[in-house]
C-alpha cells in the first residue's frame, strides 16, 4: 500500500525530521486548497479553518512502514488527526494526500507569512 502525504512542518526538506521520509518518493511542493491557521508549541501545527490562507509544503508518495513512522512521530490518532486534503502541485496537478493537523488551536498563533502560507497572487 503507497500513499500521499502532505508535510508543511517538521517533515520538509532540510528540516530534521524529513529523515523519516528516506524511504519516501518526493512528489513536488505544492499548495493545500483548503484554508488553515498555524500555531506552535516549539513546532507548527495545522487547524482547519475557513478565515485561514492555503499551506505550502510538500508531497511524498510513501509505504506502509513510513506511514506508521510518521503516525507515531505525529503522535496519531491521539496528539494529531490525519485527513485527506487536495493539493495543488507547482505542476498545476492536484492530488489528494494525507495531511496531519489538529482541530483545536493550542499554543501561540504563527503569523501569516510566506514561509508557510501562500499570499493571494503568488
Amino acid at each position: 500500500m503507497r500513499e500521499l502525504v502532505f508535510v508543511y512542518g517538521t517533515l520538509k526538506r532540510g528540516f530534521w525530521n524529513n529523515a523519516l521520509l528516506k524511504r519516501a518518493r518526493f512528489i513536488g511542493k505544492g499548495i493545500t486548497l483548503e484554508k488553515f491557521k498555524l500555531y506552535t508549541v516549539g513546532f507548527p501545527y495545522a487547524v482547519p479553518d475557513e478565515e485561514g490562507l492555503p499551506l505550502k509544503g510538500e508531497v511524498y508518495e510513501v509505504d506502509e512502514k513510513t506511514l506508521l513512522e510518521l503516525d507515531n512521530l505525529e503522535g496519531y490518532p491521539i496528539h494529531y488527526k490525519r485527513k485527506r486534503v487536495k493539493v495543488k502541485l507547482n505542476t498545476r496537478k492536484e492530488v489528494e494526500a494525507l495531511m496531519y493537523y489538529r482541530k483545536e488551536p493550542k499554543g501561540t498563533p504563527v503569523p501569516p507569512k510566506g514561509k508557510f502560507f501562500v499570499w493571494e497572487g503568488e
